[in-house]
């Protein structure tokens, strides 16, 4: 079983779980992920961040910008500024999963929690 945690943010996996091995969770709240929804969370806030990256010097110091985009089961929103953001997300309802669910988490959480569903 891998688990990683800080202030604010969880991601455990155990690989021993067939169905949902992983799970991922903010302050006060988790929830179960197939391995599919895992892959397709990865690839979907890899994007967002480096689209954030390419504009980043572009930003004022004073200036937020908000990326969002959705790739089936998800839509994730990157909202911030150049240095900071924080990360929503929702895993829409499918004919797979039967379940949809939303998360938050705020800056400086979301950093950390993409960080490590990145090197999960």
């Amino acid at each position: 079983m891998i688990q990683q945690e800080g202030s604010g943010w969880r991601l455990a996996r155990d690989n021993s779980r067939p169905n949902f091995p992983v799970i991922i969770g903010g302050e006060g709240w988790a929830i179960e992920l197939t391995e599919g929804e895992l892959i397709s969370l990865r690839i979907i806030i890899d994007d967002l961040i480096f689209q954030h990256k390419k504009l980043e010097n572009q930003l004022m110091p004073e200036e937020t910008i908000c990326l969002e985009m959705e790739r089936a089961p998800w839509w994730v929103c990157l909202d911030g500024d150049k240095d900071t953001w924080s990360l929503q997300l929702v895993l829409e309802v499918n004919d797979q999963s039967f379940r949809g669910f939303e998360a938050y988490w705020p800056s400086p959480a979301a950093q950390f929690i993409a960080s490590a569903i990145k090197k999960i």
